[in-house]
Order: structure tokens, then C-alpha cells, then sequence
């Protein structure tokens, strides 16, 4: 049975509502649906969404993960004009963007990514970009095209420890990421990596990772529980208490990180603006002022106006 902590309250408003429009009518895909993310209400209601771009389904089966595994789509070439339609009209001055892993591809979509961060930046020259991309096989070619394209933050996930991922992440190594985040981080990049924790790691481990992370120059660090998104999936070990949360950001702002993120919900993109450093909490009131967006029927008139 899942602890107190972890309950979480489900509603929807009219902001919940337009998303999930914009999402549809765009027919785009966000990870908050695909990986059955805990949050996806709460950030919906504030109108934040992470779009998953490359289609919804992963060439990797990782054992962790609700986003199908299997043979992809084809990619949709019209995708980053889409996605730079659909920040407009969502009014976002902070977008974050993820994928599906596609080692069938040559770059492993790289040139989408970079597409798709150009399209953002035409149709909304004042939108900040986090992306949130795969470890490309180690390609730093298909790194330098996603760099090239400027993104304000650049995240790769390390998932879990190096001891478990023979059992939850057997088609990724350890190694091969931590070398995506330094090379990142040498082209000049704001880095950014994520973790799961209750996957049966000890903290030793998890301070290890922590250190290896921050040697391989990651600037920002989030830690949550993992939630076994159905039975298939790796069961939970352990439910990590939100003061051993609290521990894990001490430790990690003491060697030396900008900024760490811990607590049983964080998710990688979870606040991502606001721990990026780019924007004020959104404020008691989620008001669009508060939020840097000019009203939303305003915002909707001229983006559709443009399209």
C-alpha cells in the first residue's frame, strides 16, 4: 500500500481542459500520459506539459518505464511545426521536451529535435527550451545537432544507479550517459540529469551517482520515488520518506550542485522552470500574470491569426 505521501488529489479546470484540446487537436503526444506520470492534474491545471516528440513508441523496453515498447511509427516530418503551434497557442514562456528513444533511426532523431526546438523558437522568440533527450547510442554527432539548435537546458536522465541497470535499463549503459552529460557540458550547456529512487539501491549507491553525475559536470539534479506503472513493470523495494528526500538534496547541494530537486513526486520536468532558474514559482492564484502569459483568449486570437 502506497504511504500518505503519495496520495494524490485529482482534478481538473478549464486550463486542464484547453490542454488537453491543444494536445488532442495537434495530435501530439506528452509524456505526462504516455508514462502514467502522478502529476500530470496538477501540472495540466497550471497549463505546463511535457511534449514527447518521435511518436509514443520506444525502440527500448526499459523496465521502469509505461511508454510502449516496440516497432515505431513512422516519423511525422510536420511534427516540429505542430509542436510550435501547439506552445503558441498554450502560451508557454517555458517548454519542455522529450522522446521516445528510436535507435532505428541513423541519428536517433536528432534532426527532429532540432527541428522541432527551431520551430519553438520561430513561433515563440521569447519561449525557453528544456529538453529532456535519449543517449543517442553515445552519438555526440546527433548531441552537437540537438546543441546546435540551442536549447536553454539540456537534460539526460541516468535513471537509476550503475549497479541496477542490467534489470532496468539492459539496452542503455551507465557509462555511455555519464559521457553524454560531460560532452554536453564541455559544448557549454546548462545540464540536467534525473533519478528514481525505491528501486532497491542502497544510499551509498545513490551517492555515488550523485557524484559521478556532478564529476561529469551536471549542473541540475532531480530525485523521486519510483511507482511501478503495472504489474509488468519492476516492483516497488521500498518507499523512500520525504526526509530521506530532504537528505539527498543536502548531500548533493554540498558537492556542489546548482540546484537539487528531491521529494516522492519529482519528476525530471517537474517545476523544470522554476528550478531552472528562469521563472518565479507560479503563485497562490496560477494567474497568467503571475505565469509571464499574456491573456489566453488574446494568446489564442493571434496564434490562430499567424497559423
Amino acid at each position: 500500500m502506497k504511504p500518505d505521501w503519495l496520495k494524490v488529489k485529482i482534478g481538473v479546470n478549464d486550463d486542464f481542459h484547453d490542454l488537453q484540446r491543444i494536445i488532442n487537436t495537434h495530435h501530439l503526444h506528452t509524456v505526462c500520459q504516455s508514462a502514467h506520470c502522478p502529476n500530470q492534474s496538477d501540472c495540466w491545471q497550471r497549463r505546463t506539459a511535457t511534449l514527447m516528440i518521435l511518436g509514443n513508441v520506444c525502440t527500448r523496453n526499459c523496465r521502469f518505464c509505461a511508454v510502449a515498447s516496440g516497432k515505431p511509427t513512422a516519423v511525422d516530418e510536420e511534427e516540429p511545426t505542430k509542436v510550435g503551434q501547439a506552445v503558441n497557442l498554450m502560451g508557454l514562456k517555458f517548454a519542455v521536451l522529450t522522446s521516445v528513444t528510436r535507435d532505428d533511426l541513423p541519428d536517433g532523431g536528432a534532426a527532429i529535435w532540432a527541428k522541432t526546438i527551431g520551430e519553438i523558437r520561430r513561433q515563440n522568440p521569447d519561449c525557453k527550451i528544456e529538453v529532456l533527450i535519449p543517449d543517442f547510442r553515445g552519438n555526440i554527432d546527433a548531441l552537437e545537432i540537438v546543441l546546435d539548435a540551442k536549447p536553454d537546458v539540456l537534460g539526460h536522465n541516468l535513471e537509476t544507479v550503475r549497479a541496477l541497470y542490467p534489470i532496468a535499463r539492459p539496452q542503455a549503459n551507465y557509462e555511455q550517459s555519464l559521457r553524454l552529460l560531460s560532452e554536453a557540458k564541455k559544448r557549454g550547456a546548462i545540464t540536467k540529469t534525473g533519478i528514481m529512487v525505491g528501486l532497491g539501491e542502497s544510499d551509498e549507491q545513490i551517492h555515488e551517482l550523485m557524484q559521478d553525475a556532478f564529476t561529469a559536470g551536471c549542473d541540475i539534479l532531480t530525485i523521486g520515488q519510483y511507482l511501478q506503472p503495472t504489474k509488468d513493470h519492476l516492483p516497488v523495494a521500498r518507499y523512500v520518506h520525504p526526509e530521506e528526500f530532504k537528505s539527498y538534496e543536502t548531500f548533493g547541494l554540498g558537492i556542489g550542485f546548482r540546484v537539487v530537486f528531491a521529494g516522492p513526486l519529482v519528476r525530471s520536468s517537474f517545476h523544470a522552470a522554476e528550478i531552472a532558474g528562469y521563472q518565479a514559482d507560479d503563485g497562490a492564484d496560477g494567474g497568467d500574470h503571475q505565469r509571464g502569459r499574456e491573456p489566453y483568449q488574446e494568446r489564442r486570437s493571434r496564434a490562430e491569426h499567424q497559423l
